[in-house]
């Protein structure tokens, strides 16, 4: 097995690491990239985009005839990127070497040093860094996203008194559900993947650390692709983007095609990574039963994404060529197929239901196990659960065509595959109720999202046990019962452990400890009004509301404004949320109690300085037992260094 062969840094005489190096004196910030420097390169990028753009394609007919020059957004938007990247230093590294020019000596050694406050706004090579600058951009993401949601939910208060105009609210719930999906869909493999995989297997580093921080920079790029559409229009097609609707749509729909696809490759590249990762770092003695069952969890999502996300990157980039060059592949008046993309866009957007899913799952089942002092119930089954759910997820993509034409022989076959499914699915939950049966639980806050999770997604997965059959699914299809249905799988099950994730994982990220009180009134409040805005949407559903529309019967309004208000109430417990994190950071920054380790887990993760040196590990782990054997009377999980098995040392925290 590949290990990283990085010679550990500098030890005493008593073997405690005497710290890295000391890098040179920096130079000021403004003689190298940074993140002033990546928003000029985007807006030189845009300006020489689109004058090229037009320059191409301003003597084309559909140009003159229709005054929309497709080509100078698209390019725009290609050449932005291109600028944001090279301004923040993405590009160096391989500019570099390709014209024989020997990398600058800091960018070899840069994952040794301490990370600074401005190393948070860099390009960066430490991928604890990375974790953080996902996790504080992907919290922001949600917010927007949020913000766009209660927009949604204003609208809706009354059927006849109207906010926006009919095409600004179709832009809203497009931005909403495009931000939601497309840049929601590494809110856990980004930070929490990035951040403790390595720390989990008992690596420095990961695989590729120069990948690693492209796939978060790209993220900003797409976002604020995506957030500039409503400028030009914005697009009418929501967050599914059908044809032939996204080829006549004007300049926004090209904001959508350009940012879907910069993040499907950003979800490539960050799943190769960590695929590469899991594979080749893992420290001696982590056999594959001794994974934890997370980086189980990261592995498969990772697989989805790189597996998956292509046929995305492929399908936007038709897109783009019918909406510039004039091809016809979604066209079916000349030849092409609206059946095409929708083939094409949920063969990636099903299994990425499963990549949202996935690493909940591996957050609840990890957080099971230290709470409730016991090993994980099944844990190799729960393991094969979901690698099943990752090798079905791929079989079930027509269950979204149904209502859309599809030939009614493939029905049986599509609802067969859909309902089997539901079978490793269901190992998995019955993995996480299992390891709670007669357990003595600790009801922390990072336990009550995750029960709170197992709450919801019950109630999902029933409820999609009446979209995945065709009956029902024609009855269903297209109104608030699927909305209902898929934030309760969704958010009810992926947002609910990513804040159990960020209560449980916070004090070693930071070495802070965010208050419990204000975290249980964030997690009642977030729990109680999540239900009761999505619970009466199933009613609404089957009393005839379609989604996508602003008018409907007069009889449902009441129902509507009690979804609106607490809709509202929802945002109340994110501004509880930000309160106790701002409190924790910088008002009130007390150290977490007991120091290292306030949960008392095994994990490997555990075993570092608190917040983890910027080597991980002054000697390589080696593993001698499972994460998980609470109550059993195993010594450590591993030990670090020269020590014999079971003797702690001071990076190692004791049971």
């Amino acid at each position: 097995m590949a290990m990283d062969t990085t010679a550990p840094p500098a030890v005493d005489r008593a073997g405690n690491p005497a710290g890295p190096p000391a890098p040179r004196a920096d130079r000021p910030w403004w003689l190298g990239p940074n993140l002033v420097l990546a928003f000029v390169g985007a807006a030189a990028g845009y300006a020489i985009g689109h004058m090229v753009g037009n320059w191409i394609a301003h003597t084309y007919q559909q140009v003159q005839g229709e005054g929309q020059n497709n080509h100078a957004f698209v390019l725009g938007y290609l050449f932005a990127t291109f600028g944001w990247l090279a301004g923040i230093g993405a590009l160096n590294y391989p500019f570099q070497k390709m014209f024989g020019y020997a990398p600058a000596s800091e960018a070899e050694g840069a994952h040794e040093r301490k990370p600074t406050l401005r190393s948070y706004f860099s390009y960066t090579l430490d991928h604890k860094v990375v974790g953080v600058q996902y996790l504080v951009a992907m919290l922001f993401y949600f917010f927007v996203a949020g913000l766009f949601a209660l927009a949604i939910r204003s609208e809706l208060l009354s059927p006849t008194r109207h906010i926006f105009q009919p095409g600004t609210y179709i832009e809203i719930v497009g931005e909403h559900g495009t931000m939601m999906m497309m840049l929601m869909t590494s809110v856990i493999l980004g930070p929490f993947g990035n951040y403790l995989v390595p720390l989990m297997i008992g690596s420095r580093r990961m695989a590729y650390p120069r990948l690693e921080a492209l796939s978060f920079w790209i993220t900003p790029a797409a976002f604020i692709v995506l957030l500039s559409g409503i400028i030009v229009g914005g697009f009418p097609t929501g967050w599914t983007g059908y044809a032939p609707l996204s080829i006549e749509a004007g300049e926004g729909q090209d904001a959508y095609l350009v940012a879907f696809g910069l993040m499907a490759f950003s979800m490539i590249v960050g799943g190769f990574n960590i695929i590469c990762t899991i594979i080749n770092y893992r420290a001696p003695g982590m056999t594959w039963t001794r994974v934890p069952v997370f980086v189980w969890s990261m592995l498969v999502t990772a697989m989805l994404m790189v597996l998956a996300a292509p046929v995305l990157v492929a399908a936007t980039y038709m897109g783009l060529m019918d909406r510039t060059t004039q091809t016809a592949l979604f066209d079916a008046a000349h030849g092409g197929s609206s059946y095409l993309w929708e083939n094409l866009f949920w063969f990636f957007g099903h299994p990425e239901v499963y990549i949202l899913a996935l690493p909940g799952f591996g957050i609840a089942l990890e957080l099971l196990a230290v709470f409730a002092r016991k090993p994980v119930f099944g844990y190799r089954t729960a393991v094969a659960g979901m690698v099943g759910v990752g090798v079905l997820s791929f079989f079930v993509w027509q269950h979204h065509l149904f209502v859309s034409g599809m030939n009614p022989d493939m029905r049986p076959v599509v609802m067969l595959t859909t309902e089997l499914i539901s079978i490793p699915t269901g190992i998995i939950y019955l993995a996480a109720v299992g390891t709670l049966w007669r357990a003595r639980l600790r009801l922390t806050v990072p336990i009550l999202f995750v029960l709170g999770m197992l709450f919801n997604f019950l109630i999902g997965g029933i409820s999609g046990v009446f979209l995945s059959d065709v009956p029902t699914d024609a009855v269903a299809h297209g109104s608030f019962f699927v909305m209902a249905h898929f934030h309760y799988t969704i958010m009810g099950g992926l947002i609910f452990t990513f804040f159990g994730g960020v209560y449980y994982w916070l004090p070693k990220m930071t070495g802070r400890q965010l208050d419990q009180r204000l975290g249980k009134i964030h997690f009642w409040t977030l729990f109680i009004f999540f239900n009761s805005t999505f619970l009466p949407l199933f009613a609404i559903g089957e009393l005839g509301m379609p989604r996508r529309v602003f008018e409907y019967e007069k009889a449902l309004q009441g129902l509507n404004d009690w979804v609106s208000i607490s809709a509202y109430l929802i945002g109340l417990s994110m501004l509880i949320f930000v309160y106790n994190f701002v409190k924790t950071m910088f008002i009130d920054p007390r150290p977490t109690e007991p120091v290292g380790n306030p949960w008392g887990s095994r994990g490997m993760e555990w075993m570092t300085s608190t917040p983890p040196v910027a080597y991980n590990f002054a000697h390589v782990p080696t593993v001698v037992s499972s994460p998980y054997e609470y109550g059993t009377g195993a010594g450590p999980m591993a030990y670090i260094g020269g020590e014999p098995p079971g003797v702690p040392t001071q990076y190692e925290e004791v049971n």
